[in-house]
């Protein structure tokens, strides 16, 4: 069985959310069921990139994977798109055989049973500003199979908008360790991203939570962005 793959690359660090600052090889895969305004990963999203993605078996994947790392065991993020959408199962089972943890972010529209071999699940919910409306049945399907793996919500805000239903969510999902990062809409690869713009926009998402009491999420900037920009691959 063949996966459609953007690419794979790393070891890098993971630029956001629970696992910051990670060493990490990324499994990017190709297609996605939502179509977000602000997406920074289009080229493993839209239909238009598909002659860029690759039809691999999972044993390829993962040949890939130890070549990058040296056969040293690390964390490998499964993203995309949406790789929900894939059954990265045997991807999965393959790679903990060989000593490697997987993480995946997924927006929660798409629940599959290999959710549960994760170490950790990333759901994102995609706020208003994305253009795109949250199934929060199919949610609670996502976390029902992911039961046993450490799952965390992460919301990207660019306004008030997002930012009152990122609190709905939080109060939707108690339990759930909440990140909220700061949108960004500097998502051209071939452009610079201002660094005093990331810098405002991250100020201004803690003042509007930990500066008006709403200590709950934990606030975390794009690392990778921070350093690279938008470069692909890193």
């Amino acid at each position: 069985m063949s996966l459609r793959i953007a690419e794979i690359f790393g070891p890098t660090i993971q630029g956001e959310g629970a696992l910051i600052g990670q060493p990490t090889v990324f499994i990017r895969a190709g297609g996605c069921d939502y179509r977000c305004s602000w997406c920074d990963s289009l080229h493993a999203v839209d239909n238009q990139y598909r002659h860029d993605w690759h039809a691999m078996e999972p044993e390829a994947i993962i040949a890939e994977v130890m070549r990058l790392t040296g056969g040293q065991p690390l964390t490998v993020s499964i993203s995309g798109g949406n790789p929900a959408i894939q059954d990265f199962g045997s991807v999965i089972a393959l790679g903990k055989a060989n000593g490697y943890r997987f993480a995946c972010e997924t927006q929660g529209s798409i629940a599959r049973p290999w959710f549960a071999d994760l170490s950790l699940l990333v759901l994102s919910p995609k706020p208003p500003s994305s253009g795109q409306n949250t199934d929060w049945s199919a949610f609670d399907a996502c976390l029902e199979a992911a039961k046993g793996t450490d799952t965390v919500m992460k919301i990207v805000i660019f306004d008030h908008h997002d930012l009152n239903f990122a609190r709905n969510a939080a109060a939707r999902y108690p339990a759930l360790t909440l990140y909220l990062q700061p949108g960004n809409p500097e998502t051209d690869p071939s452009l610079p991203v201002s660094a005093q713009s990331l810098s405002d926009r991250l100020l201004w998402l803690v003042e509007e939570t930990v500066g008006k009491g709403w200590l709950a999420p934990r606030i975390l900037p794009q690392l990778h962005v921070l350093i690279w920009g938008n470069k692909r691959g890193v």
